[in-house]
Formats: structure tokens, C-alpha cells, sequence
């Protein structure tokens, strides 16, 4: 895709009063929303919460995997970085899904507090634990973001065949947090379905009027 192609897709968008209107709004939500969670994130850190009893994560190897964690959630983000500029649409599901999503786990967080797994080893990463605050998070746990972030990309993207890297993305990453006892099974279990109601939430916003000018872009 061109510039000149990118940029009339833009110019056609933004022609429609909504998409305007909820790009603006959607992207005043979203960075409160990430100036917020590092004290949300050091609150829930503090507080005393109960531990599950893990069958099936007491019997996988533990093991440190944010190498590889990391490498999956790095690629799939640039994938759907080149996605969210190019494509306006992917742009703004992807923003509200990401509002909905963060919403519903600061929900779920604060109504679940869980105290982390046994033999937890830290998921450190110098990119995403800036939202975490000065410490190491061990407490924000149902449910599983990873796992949710990566499978409301895969619902986002359009083109098959990243759509189908998103979806492994998403088992690898589920899989790998789990092997590092970052999780319980159930954290990442529920994470698909948190990822599939902001999804649709977020097409509930973002859908175009009848008529909308930038439904040719189709």
C-alpha cells in the first residue's frame, strides 16, 4: 500500500463526523486510562488477597520464559503497528477494544484479589512493565492480559494469514505464561472471552452509520 493510498484511506475516514469524534475520545480515554493503571497496579500489589489451589499448574515444569514471551508479543506488535497506521478501521477497533479490555481487567482484578502462584518467576520486560509502576506486579491476575491482548489483535487484524500468527501468538503466549507460573490456568482460560466482549464492544461503538462515507473503503 502507498502513502498517497494511506493517507486518502485517512482523508476518507475522517470525513465521517463519528470516526473523528471517536478517535479523539477514544484516544483521551486510553491515555488516562495508561496514566492511571501504574497506581492501580501498585495498589492491588499491597493488598492481601487468596491463593488457588492449581492442579494442572502444579504439574507443569516452571521455568523462565519472557525471552520468548517477549519475542512473540514484540512481533505480533508490529504487525498490528504497521496494521494501525495503515488501515484506519483496524485503528479504531483496536483502540476501543484496548479501552474495553483494560476496563474489564481493572474490573476483575479489583472484584478477584488472588494472591500470585507458587515458585512465580518475575515476567520482566522494559516496554510493558512501564505501566507497573516502580515494582515488580505479581497480583493482576484474573485475567490473563497477555493472553487477552493478543487474541483482541486477532480478532482486529484482517489479513489471513496474520490473523492466524495472532491466534498462536495467543496459545504461545497463554502456554508460556503458564510454564513461568506468572498465571493460574483459569487467568488464562477466561482471557479469550474478556478479549471477544471488548471486541464486540468495541464494534458496537465504531460502527458506521448507514450512508457513511467511509464505507467505501470496504
Amino acid at each position: 500500500m502507498y502513502i498517497s493510498e494511506i493517507k486518502q484511506n485517512w482523508k476518507i475516514e475522517f470525513s465521517a463526523r463519528s470516526f473523528k469524534w471517536q478517535s479523539i475520545t477514544g484516544l483521551i480515554i486510553a491515555v488516562v486510562i495508561l496514566s492511571c493503571l501504574p497506581f492501580f497496579f501498585q495498589y492491588i500489589e499491597k493488598r492481601e488477597g487468596f491463593t488457588i489451589n492449581d492442579t494442572f499448574l502444579q504439574n507443569l515444569p516452571v521455568k523462565n520464559m519472557s525471552v520468548p514471551i517477549f519475542i512473540t508479543i514484540w512481533c505480533i506488535g508490529l504487525i498490528t503497528a504497521f496494521r494501525v497506521f495503515t488501515d484506519p478501521t483496524i485503528f479504531i477497533n483496536f483502540l476501543w477494544s484496548f479501552i474495553f479490555l483494560t476496563l474489564f481487567r481493572m474490573a476483575t482484578i479489583t472484584l478477584t484479589p488472588l494472591n500470585p502462584p507458587d515458585k512465580i518467576i518475575p515476567l520482566i520486560d522494559p516496554l510493558t512493565n512501564m505501566v507497573y509502576g516502580k515494582s515488580f506486579v505479581s497480583k493482576d491476575l484474573f485475567f490473563s492480559g497477555h493472553t487477552a491482548y493478543m487474541f483482541v489483535i486477532f480478532f482486529c487484524l484482517r489479513n489471513k494469514v496474520e490473523k492466524i500468527l495472532a491466534l498462536a501468538a495467543t496459545f504461545i503466549v497463554g502456554a508460556l505464561v503458564l510454564v513461568q507460573h506468572v498465571h493460574y490456568t483459569i487467568d488464562v482460560a477466561i482471557a479469550p472471552l474478556f478479549a471477544f466482549l471488548a471486541f464486540y464492544a468495541a464494534t458496537k461503538i465504531t460502527k458506521r452509520p448507514p450512508g457513511s462515507p467511509a464505507n467505501q473503503l470496504k
